[in-house]
């Protein structure tokens, strides 16, 4: 072994012997005792690995131009050109061929894949994992992506999650998930595919809270307390003024007419009609809510009907044995009047002769 004593300033006092070995590099402090390592560092496995660094530590690096430019601490790259230009960005994982090799300044970044982030420069939290997932980030951070080519065109946006072949059209829009959909370049959006068109018989809907929890309408006496009837409480819908409208542009571009009831309206009318956002406003309304109700209208209507539909039958028969009796009248009448006829007939006869 061929050591080659060099100084090395650690805070104005340590001196260092590096080593240098057939496979790399590995330095140690002496003291006045033992020598101990002073920097823990995996040596380096391929052409111009690490080749770049001197004061970062920690640091692992197997490939061709591995880690090249490093002078920062606790990164791994293993593959050819991962973290190539890497300088003081730290505590980043770069698996495959050209992960993550424009980074520079950009900290804590997973990536596993071929191309993976690899127009990265400055994003940090970034974690993509899958052949050319998240390839065109620059500074986009906290983005999450699973699968070949997820993420693949996203640049600057950030807090974006993609799961599969997802996510290809979101460019710099931010707080974006797609789950096995492309989904669109719009902020605050959520896309889930092989949803739309596909039935699910014999399913319920499903509803979302303003926490962004998933779930369904559960309908047995199991879930429910205080049951009873809803009487009078469905009055309400009276009140309610359904409108037309359209949705604003930004919303729904086609601008398609639409049929319905606005919140803040309905929450004049009754507030548990509505459904609220985080700080609390109307929001939506809960037209499952509205069925209910109009459900409970139509049977008290239908009651109604029922009622008035049996007075009616009553009448009809009333008037049905009134008729008959007249009719018995009229009969009896009319015998009546052909006797007297006869008999003014006979008085008439007996008065000639």
């Amino acid at each position: 072994m061929e050591a080659i004593p060099i100084s090395i300033r650690r805070r104005g006092r340590t001196r260092c012997l590096v080593s240098r070995l057939a496979n790399g590099i590995r330095p140690w402090a002496l003291s006045r005792f033992s020598a101990i390592p002073l920097v823990t560092e995996t040596p380096p496995r391929g052409i111009n690995v690490l080749r770049n660094n001197v004061i970062g530590g920690f640091n692992t690096g197997v490939g061709l131009n591995a880690l090249l430019n490093n002078t920062a601490s606790d990164n791994s790259a293993i593959g050819s050109y991962a973290l190539f230009s890497n300088t003081t960005g730290l505590n980043n994982t770069a698996n495959g061929a050209f992960a993550l090799s424009a980074n520079t300044v950009g900290a804590g970044n997973t990536a596993n894949g071929y191309r993976a982030l690899m127009s990265n420069t400055a994003g940090e939290s970034d974690t993509a994992n899958g052949e050319s997932a998240l390839q065109s980030n620059t500074t986009g951070s906290f983005n999450t992506a699973v699968g070949v080519n997820a993420l693949i065109n996203n640049t600057t946006g950030s807090n974006n999650i993609a799961l599969g072949f997802a996510g290809g059209n979101v460019t710099t829009a931010s707080n974006v998930i797609c789950i096995g959909a492309l989904g669109n370049n719009v902020d605050n959006s959520c896309y889930i595919g092989n949803i739309f068109g596909a039935t699910s018989s014999g399913g319920t809907a499903v509803f979302v809270n303003s926490n962004g929890r998933l779930g369904t309408m559960t309908s047995s006496r199991w879930f429910k307390e205080e049951i009873k009837l809803m009487d009078e409480a469905s009055e309400a819908l009276l009140a309610l003024k359904p409108v037309t409208f359209r949705y604003k542009k930004e919303i729904d571009p086609d601008r398609r007419g639409q049929f319905g009831l606005v919140a803040e309206e309905v929450e004049k009318v009754n507030p548990d009609l509505v459904v609220r956002d985080k700080e609390g406003k109307a929001y939506s309304v809960r037209y499952d809510q509205v069925n209910a109700m109009l459900l409970n209208e139509f049977l008290k209507e239908h009651k109604a009907f029922l009622e008035e539909r049996g007075k009616v039958e009553k009448l009809e028969t009333t008037v049905s044995r009134q008729q008959k009796q007249i009719e018995g009248l009229a009969a009896g009448l009319e015998k009546v009047s052909n006797q007297l006829e006869l008999r003014k007939a006979g008085s008439r006869t007996i008065a000639n002769n």
